[in-house]
């Protein structure tokens, strides 16, 4: 098992969480709340996105370790390989085989990209 940094974890989580705010803040949020969920309380949701946002950036720079990754270059790759393998395929899934609207892929892809794109980069840098 490869040695993984806690504060490259520490910062990827905060970058993440970071980056989520501010990319639905600006892009928002594809339906606008519309979809068919029960009313629940807002105050869970920061608690739920640390957490997210916590297992993605362990998982990122575990990887990243295991890899040898040791550059800023190296993360961006890997950050750029993971977002290819995991989030691309299965929204390009859910646009095909579920109906998901273009536009809710497109967001939720991009949020992805840069979220893996800043963890594969703290990885590279601080792992």
């Amino acid at each position: 098992m490869p040695d993984v940094s806690f504060l490259a974890v520490a910062a990827g989580t905060v970058a993440a969480f970071v980056i989520g705010f501010v990319y639905y803040g600006v892009v928002g949020v594809p339906g606008g709340g519309a979809r068919d969920v029960p009313e629940r309380p807002v105050w869970p949701l920061p608690v739920v996105e640390l957490a997210r946002n916590l297992v993605l950036a362990a998982v990122v720079v575990g990887v990243a370790a295991a890899a040898d990754v040791d550059s800023a270059g190296g993360g961006l790759l890997l950050g750029l390989a993971l977002w290819i393998g995991f989030p691309l395929v299965l929204w390009t899934g859910a646009l095909f085989h579920e109906g998901v609207p273009p536009r809710a892929a497109l967001v939720h892809g991009g949020d992805w990209l840069l979220k893996l794109l800043a963890i594969g980069l703290v990885a590279g840098l601080l792992g």
